[in-house]
């Protein structure tokens, strides 16, 4: 049975919590949008904008790599330096609690670990590092960065509106010209070390997450619209197995039929009871 709360109104989420010793936890963007990163979807979960690269088309196309790294050379520039905020904090405090079973993020932005997160998945990877993708080569993105800069000068002076997950909305200019690049051990190409749309998260990270899904006795989702199947995945077995479910969440959720306990507010608001 859902149950809509405001907050402040009412203490459902701090009951939720307290009742549930052993907590599967879910974030997604909507818990960094206070640490100045846009987040994808809408109140009705609908794309915000175009929907991110494929890694078919990044490790196919020229264009594509060359326009997604003009863009993140833009983006990265405050995305690298974007700090956690008291949502990130507020999840720490539950985890010091020993409350956590573990803490799986949708995010690239680690800012789970920079609060001091340590029971965390990074289900999607971490922006803050690339490989390349025929070696297995990998370096720090600060590092890329200047590499990135020096090979393109005529990039790194133009600005543009920050994007989800270090992207840019950088249009209008020859991406052409721009110049990616390769592997500095074999040429191979270089992609962020995060799972793009289309291909698979690793299976050593989704066995580490059934298995703390199956162990916790709640799942608490927070800042998440679970549109996505690798994180939605995780809730409809919760949800099969008869655990109870709360949500944070602005708006809908693909789970929203399945949960326990439905919250409807900003992420630092309904988890300021933990600061």
């Amino acid at each position: 049975m859902n149950a809509a709360i405001q907050p402040g109104l009412d203490t459902r989420l701090r009951d939720f919590v307290e009742a549930h010793p052993r907590l599967f936890v879910l974030t997604g963007a909507g818990i960094s949008t206070d640490s100045g990163i846009p987040d994808y979807r809408d109140r009705d979960g609908q794309w915000k904008r175009t929907p991110p690269v494929t890694y078919q088309a990044f490790m196919h196309e020229t264009t594509t790599r060359q326009r997604y790294w003009a863009r993140s050379l833009v983006g990265w520039r405050r995305f690298g330096r974007a700090e956690p905020n008291a949502t990130h904090r507020a999840l720490v405090a539950l985890e010091r609690r020993g409350q956590v079973e573990l803490l799986v993020t949708q995010n690239v932005d680690r800012l789970h670990q920079r609060a001091g997160s340590e029971r965390v998945v990074d289900l999607h990877g971490r922006l803050d590092q690339v490989r390349c993708m025929a070696c297995d080569w990998r370096q720090d993105r600060h590092v890329f960065q200047q590499v990135l800069v020096v090979r393109n000068p005529d990039f790194a002076s133009l600005d543009a509106a920050d994007a989800p997950d270090g992207d840019a909305d950088l249009e209008g200019h020859d991406f052409g010209r721009f110049d990616v690049p390769p592997c500095p051990g074999c040429g191979g190409i270089v992609k962020p070390d995060v799972v793009f749309f289309g291909e698979n998260v690793p299976r050593d990270r989704v066995a580490s997450a059934v298995e703390a899904c199956q162990a916790a006795d709640a799942v608490l989702v927070v800042g998440s619209s679970l549109m996505v199947f690798s994180g939605y995945r995780f809730v409809a077995a919760a949800a099969k197995a008869g655990k109870p479910i709360a949500t944070v969440n602005l708006g809908v959720t693909r789970a929203d039929p399945l949960v326990t306990l439905k919250i409807d507010a900003p992420c630092v608001e309904a988890l300021s009871f933990l600061r």
